[in-house]
């Protein structure tokens, strides 16, 4: 990730436009990838909720950006304050000039605003699909509102923004503590409080709609590569580096998933594959700067067999992670961010070394440290943020809603319009897509 220190221009080195152009490019990809989650979840619910879940990434691009702009930035990467938050100097993004630049990359600062804002915005995006059919989506604003000033600027702060573990020596190149175990363990902090779905390993609920969901990977993947080669700020070899690795990893997870998919179950799912790929992009995203391509096939290949294994928990220990937030990003993000203990070329972004290059156990012990650490505070943080909002306003709708399709009752639309074929009106519609099209698309 880029330097914690801004250099003012009365100091810093001239505009370089070359790797403005680059940052600036990799920030729009990166925004993409959040309509991209929409379409991922949003194809994986039921037809009845497939609006809800699509407005549950959309509204963070809204909210997450206005907070960004009063205090988040500053929260995040001002100058720090006892490791654990940042100043309050560029509230507002005041006091920035259009020419004042971002360390010694030659991009402006606001570039570097904006690109990080992007990672802010997806990141309690992710959550979302951990609590898809159930919740009212005014609560859920509010959650993401409280969620990104308490838990989301400060981890980015200690991360990246010059806080406590980024002076201990956590790698995290692009956000496998600071946003996938993040959200990851949020997710599961908020489920453990809301509770399960009307249904839950009794009813058939599978996706509405493969397409969207391989849209929506597809979205992903091509985002992730602005997500994590951008996050060198500089268009120069390790980016280059970070860009085949994360398409290596990707590619060798999804291999993973599909391999442990046919073993265990005895096909090679569509779903599958769009797991897989999402998986070996978290877990690449932390040591993308660290491993070298064949690392990163080990990297994807582990993190596709883990992820894989790991979303069928939800079954053994009664927790109902709907899309599979908990199994996919946090476990995900664990692998990434321990396997730089381990895998570490020192040859790369950093002159760290993994045990099996030499560098012994001291790594693998800071990882650990950045990652429970991080999934501590987010699960607890959280689960405490959304024990306040359903006591305050009720978090869940009613089972009524629930049941007959949360789209009507939260957004007056349905996803499609089944007038044409038989349905007797808007209101049924939930109904009509759930009994006469159940086996098909909403069961």
């Amino acid at each position: 990730m880029a330097p914690a220190i801004f250099t003012l221009a009365a100091d810093a080195p001239k505009l370089d436009t070359g790797n403005t152009a680059f940052l600036l490019l990799s920030s729009a990809l990166v925004m993409l990838m959040t309509p991209g989650l929409a379409f991922f979840y949003g194809g994986m619910v039921r037809v009845k909720s497939a609006l809800n879940m699509l407005m549950m990434s959309f509204i963070s691009l809204g909210i997450i950006t206005l907070l960004w702009t009063g205090y988040g930035f500053s929260f995040a990467f001002d100058s720090d304050h006892g490791g654990f938050i940042g100043g309050t100097d560029w509230l507002g993004l005041r006091d920035i000039a259009p020419d004042d630049l971002w360390g010694a990359t030659g991009t402006p600062i606001f570039a570097f605003a904006a690109f990080q804002l992007m990672f802010a915005i997806i990141t309690p995006a992710l959550i979302s699909g951990a609590l898809a059919d159930r919740v009212k989506f005014v609560a859920w604003s509010v959650f993401i509102a409280l969620w990104a000033t308490v838990v989301y600027f400060p981890v980015a702060h200690w991360v990246w923004g010059g806080g406590w573990l980024m002076k201990k020596g956590v790698i995290d190149f692009a956000g496998g503590t600071a946003v996938h175990i993040n959200a990851g363990a949020a997710a599961l902090g908020v489920i453990l409080v809301i509770g399960k779905r009307v249904g839950f390993k009794r009813d058939p609920m599978r996706p509405h709609s493969m397409p969207w969901v391989m849209l929506g990977a597809g979205l992903l993947w091509f985002g992730w590569f602005g997500f994590n080669a951008g996050s060198e700020i500089t268009a120069d070899g390790v980016a280059s580096t970070v860009f085949i690795n994360t398409q290596i990893a990707t590619a060798a997870a999804m291999i993973g998933w599909l391999l442990y998919e046919r073993i265990r179950h005895g096909s090679f799912t569509t779903l599958g594959a769009a797991s897989g790929a999402v998986a070996g992009l978290v877990a690449i995203t932390p040591s993308c700067a660290s491993v070298s391509p064949l690392g990163a096939i080990a990297v994807g290949v582990i993190a596709g067999v883990i992820c894989a294994a790991a979303v069928g928990l939800k079954y053994r220990f009664n927790y109902d992670d709907s899309l599979d937030v908990v199994g996919v990003h946090m476990v995900g993000g664990i692998v990434g961010s321990l396997l730089i203990g381990l895998l570490a070329t020192g040859g790369v972004g950093q002159d760290v070394k993994g045990v099996f290059y030499g560098g012994g156990w001291h790594q693998l012990g800071v990882q650990a440290t950045g990652v429970f650490s991080v999934l501590g505070y987010s699960l607890v943080v959280s689960a405490i943020l959304a024990k306040a909002i359903d006591l305050v306003m009720g978090f869940r709708v009613p089972e009524e809603i629930e049941v007959s399709g949360i789209d009507q009752a939260e957004h007056a639309e349905t996803a499609y319009d089944f007038s044409g074929i038989g349905s007797t009106g808007h209101a049924a519609t939930p109904a009509g897509a759930g009994s006469a099209a159940s086996k098909k698309v909403d069961a």
